[in-house]
């Protein structure tokens, strides 16, 4: 081990050079990989969207697909997903953060809320093409919805429970259990005291599930498959709004399922068009991402602790 120097003993000895030579080798190390992660985003980014430049117009968005979906736009599917995120979040996000709060709140430390947060846990690993097969057999077939829009969000609300449900858990959880005995201290019920110290204190890491939660529902392809999206070639001259759903009866189209259908199924389908709808999915799941996020750090930037 080096001493430091004795006339000079706020010299750098050996061991704190090595030191820095580590530290300098960590930060490279994990720079690179930070790089490593965002490299890969902006190049499929940057492909994907050179690959669609030649479809991306006005027309594009706002028009419904013509001639056997060689030609025209998306409307349709993307008025359907949005209006599957918004009815699959509606359905979802109360039972999950419901759940969360009575499992981390409420709940006795026991065998049944043990096996309810397995079943949780579970759930999240299952497939989403084993989803779909349950929407249909439960929502589809046994409560007789039929193939519709609620169906689907039925389906996908069930997919994204536990990623709400974990979310929840955790963000009430950071909230320092101070808060809540000086909040029954003073006389308020445990109720009260959920309701107007712990939510409001972890409403932003709630939201982290719910982001999530409508990120996987603009792209899941397999449970709304099964459940309630179609494809339809008789809508060349059927009008701009011929294919928007009007009620939660109705069957929909879905920018996913359109993807995979003019992808896989259509013949003579311009790679462009094939392109471009994968660019305005990502944009609607980067632009919602984007408003949660920014009230998520407006909610942050709230708290006094």
């Amino acid at each position: 081990m080096s001493k430091p120097d004795a006339n000079n003993p706020f010299a750098i000895t050996a061991n704190e050079i090595r030191g820095r030579k580590v530290e300098r080798f960590i930060r490279f190390i994990t720079l690179g990989m930070t790089w490593a992660l965002i490299l890969p985003v902006l190049f499929i980014l940057g492909f994907l969207l050179i690959k669609a430049w030649p479809a991306l117009s006005v027309g594009f968005i706002f028009d419904n697909p013509e001639k056997n979906m060689t030609a025209g736009g998306i409307w349709g599917p993307l008025i359907g997903t949005f209006m599957l995120i918004i009815v699959s979040l509606l359905i979802a996000a109360p039972i999950g953060i419901l759940a969360g709060v009575y499992l981390n709140e409420f709940a006795r430390d026991n065998w049944f809320t043990r096996f309810i947060n397995l079943a949780v846990v579970n759930l999240a690993g299952v497939p989403s093409i084993v989803h779909g097969l349950f929407g249909l057999g439960a929502f589809v077939y046994f409560f007789q919805m039929q193939r519709s829009l609620l169906a689907a969000s039925c389906t996908v609300a069930v997919m994204t429970l536990p990623v709400i449900i974990t979310s929840t858990k955790e963000a009430l959880a950071s909230v320092p259990q101070p808060f809540r005995v000086a909040c029954w201290n003073m006389g308020a019920s445990k109720w009260q005291t959920i309701r107007t110290i712990v939510l409001p204190n972890s409403i932003s890491g709630i939201l982290t599930g719910v982001i999530l939660q409508v990120a996987r529902a603009a792209g899941e392809t397999a449970p709304i498959l099964f459940t309630g999206a179609m494809i339809s070639s008789r809508i060349a001259d059927s009008g701009w709004a011929s294919m928007v759903p009007y009620g939660l009866e109705d069957r929909f189209m879905a920018l996913s399922y359109h993807l995979y259908i003019i992808s896989t199924q259509w013949q003579n389908v311009p790679e462009s068009f094939k392109f471009g709808t994968a660019i305005v999915m990502i944009g609607l799941v980067i632009a919602v991402n984007s408003i949660s996020i920014g009230f998520r750090i407006y909610l942050r930037s709230r708290k006094k602790w």
